[in-house]
């Protein structure tokens, strides 16, 4: 067994789209209407086409606000991202005006990083120390 799919809540398709993909750098795998404005929409790692693909989720249903607004809040991340190296990454992203929450952070032999990613979630990267 194996995660073939995950996905995120967003509030906005269009911008979800913009952000994962101009911003943080995942390519799109599927876009597929689904009627009434919404779309079956993945994005994948550019070097891991066939790797685990994350869903651009509509957020229209009614538990989703109360739960992504407490986890925001409360400052938890819905997801994490593995990257190489969590400094340069934050300074990309950062350089790109990317709103963190949480500056790099070493944690022993984990350095997360926590970002807002403008569609109503937290998001984690992370690198662990070799």
């Amino acid at each position: 067994m194996k995660i073939h799919l995950t996905s995120v809540f967003v509030d906005d398709q269009a911008k979800a789209e913009h952000f994962y993909t101009e911003i943080l750098g995942f390519v799109k795998k599927h876009d597929l209407p689904l009627g009434e404005g919404a779309r079956w929409l993945t994005v994948v790692a550019p070097d891991e086409p066939e790797s685990t693909e994350l869903l651009l989720e509509p957020a229209g249903h009614p538990a989703v606000k109360p739960y992504r607004d407490a986890l925001v809040k409360d400052g938890i991340p819905l997801a994490q991202f593995a990257v190489d190296d969590v400094e340069a990454e934050y300074a990309r992203l950062h350089a790109l005006g990317v709103r963190f929450t949480q500056e790099p952070l070493a944690m022993g032999p984990v350095t997360t990083a926590v970002f807002d990613d403008t569609c109503g979630n937290l998001i984690q990267i992370a690198t662990q120390s070799q």
